[in-house]
């Protein structure tokens, strides 16, 4: 009974449908976060390019299905060599699951091989709720106008076994970010988030 309590605990983020703050074609709230190495980072400052959010909790089984299997890595290597920004946020709050600080956080970066443009530091879950972000992995695509085009689900495997195969191609940011690109409307711009909760300050 234990291990069942357990099992719908990790579930819950993946059957409960969320409830966005947001709806695809509005502006992008703006906002200030530090970077692994204390770096204030400034969403406005990426005005004009497209931006990927990740929100991530490394201690979290269906984060690390998407690293185990190098398919986060190789969708922030393909953004930004189409010259997307892409944003790790990491929202757990300290003493919770998925908290880290500075140098754990750039230890946990390189351990992963990830490449993200920056990771940042959500500790009091600021952005984080602004952005309606319940699950790891949450995701969220920002067109060049600063609006917010895609929010939801990286693919549609809603499972924490790495050994699942995550292509590349048909993934849901991937399919995303390719409209963006080309100025075309996403064609499913909502979707349902799947992983862990966002464990936020109470």
């Amino acid at each position: 009974m234990r291990n069942l309590a357990a099992s719908l605990f990790v579930l819950s983020g993946l059957l409960a449908a969320p409830a966005f703050a947001l709806e695809p074609g509005q502006p992008a709230p703006d906002f200030t976060l530090p970077d692994t190495n204390g770096k204030p980072v400034h969403l406005a400052d990426f005005r004009g390019k497209v931006v990927v959010l990740e929100w991530t909790n490394h201690d979290c089984p269906f984060v690390r299905a998407h690293y185990d299997s190098g398919v986060m890595q190789g969708l922030q290597a393909r953004a930004k060599a189409d010259g997307a920004v892409w944003l790790t946020v990491v929202s757990s709050a300290p003493g919770e699951q998925g908290y880290v600080d500075g140098p754990e956080g750039n230890a946990i970066t390189a351990r992963e091989k990830a490449s993200p443009t920056a990771k940042l530091l959500d500790p009091d879950g600021v952005v984080g709720r602004l952005y309606g972000a319940k699950t790891t992995p949450d995701m969220y695509v920002i067109g060049k106008n600063g609006a917010v085009e895609y929010m939801g689900a990286i693919d549609d495997k809603r499972t924490a076994n790495a050994n699942v195969a995550r292509a590349a191609n048909g993934n849901l940011v991937v399919t995303a970010l390719d409209s963006v690109q080309k100025g075309a409307p996403v064609a499913n711009p909502v979707t349902v988030s799947y992983g862990c909760s966002v464990k936020y300050k109470d």
